[in-house]
């Protein structure tokens, strides 16, 4: 059976756009950083393309560690982060769940780069969610609380601790309370 947090294809190609959207935000970031590096772009463009019908599930399973091996090239911890949400978005083709990590690798990034962290990383998140059509907060709202599913990268791991994950649970809190009309 697959996981809470894979998503329908459908699904998957929405979230898939947004991730790359915040992946690409911080991407100036990296590519300061390490220049000449293109696998954290190239891992963007292949969300993008992904999001967009034109690259199939399977192929982009068998590419999606590719951009976040990006992060080894990188010195600058906000540059290591920046690759990581690229990585991340790349990764949304074989779940769902990783969008919610590209945001948290980005607003993470965001933050280590800012002068007041924790101002740059809620610029960040209010940035990202400012991004998210009605169709996408639906998606992204279907997958389980942080931490409830242990069968993804929400369940157990690297983005249920410190800053990504108090990120993560800031965006599903927004995610619960659908945005008021205007």
């Amino acid at each position: 059976m697959a996981s809470a947090q894979s998503l329908g294809e459908t699904h998957r190609r929405l979230v898939a756009l947004w991730a790359a959207d915040c992946a690409q935000h911080v991407l100036p970031l990296f590519e300061a950083d390490a220049p000449g590096e293109g696998r954290a772009r190239d891992g963007i463009d292949r969300a993008r393309a992904f999001g967009r019908g034109e690259l199939d599930t399977a192929g982009e399973i068998r590419r999606r560690f590719l951009a976040g091996r990006a992060a080894g090239s990188a010195s600058a911890p906000a540059a290591v982060a920046a690759a990581r949400s690229a990585g991340q978005a790349s990764g949304v083709a074989h779940m769902g769940a990783h969008a919610l990590g590209a945001a948290a690798y980005a607003a993470k990034a965001a933050a280590l780069a800012a002068s007041d962290q924790e101002a740059g990383r809620r610029a960040e998140v209010r940035w990202q969610l400012g991004r998210m059509t009605t169709e996408v907060r639906k998606a992204l709202a279907l997958l389980p609380r942080l931490g409830e599913d242990p069968s993804g990268p929400l369940g157990r791991g690297l983005l249920t601790s410190g800053m990504l994950a108090v990120t993560i649970r800031e965006i599903q809190a927004d995610l619960a309370h659908p945005p008021a009309a205007g």
